[in-house]
C-alpha cells in the first residue's frame, strides 16, 4: 500500500497548535516559495520527512509545486533505499584471470 497522508502518522505528530503555525506561515509567505508566482495553500517543511515545526523550517508553498516537491522527495528516499538489484555483478572474461 501506498504511504500517503491517509495512511501517515504524520498528522499525529504534528503539535497542537498546528494550524496556528499553518496560517502564520501562509500569512507571512503569501506567495509560493517555490514557483513566485502562485498563492500559498500548503505549510511545507522544507527539510522533508522531518518533524521540525518551528516557522524558520517552513515555508508556504502552492498546491502544485508542493506535490512535486514531495514526489521528488519520494523518489529521492526510494532510490537510497534501494537493496541490490536483481542485476548480477559483471564478471572478468574467464580468459582473464
Amino acid at each position: 500500500m501506498t504511504n500517503n497522508w491517509h495512511t501517515s502518522t504524520r498528522k499525529s505528530r504534528l503539535p497542537k497548535d498546528w494550524e496556528k503555525r499553518r496560517k502564520a506561515v501562509l500569512e507571512a509567505q503569501p506567495t509560493c516559495m517555490i514557483c513566485g508566482v502562485r498563492p500559498s495553500t500548503i505549510a511545507d517543511h522544507i527539510v522533508p520527512m522531518t518533524d521540525r515545526h518551528e516557522p524558520e523550517d517552513l515555508q508556504g508553498v502552492c498546491d502544485p509545486c508542493h506535490r512535486q516537491k514531495t514526489a521528488r522527495e519520494a523518489a529521492a528516499f526510494r532510490a537510497a533505499s534501494r537493496g541490490p538489484g536483481r542485476k548480477r555483478p559483471e564478471e572478468d572474461h574467464p580468459g582473464l584471470r
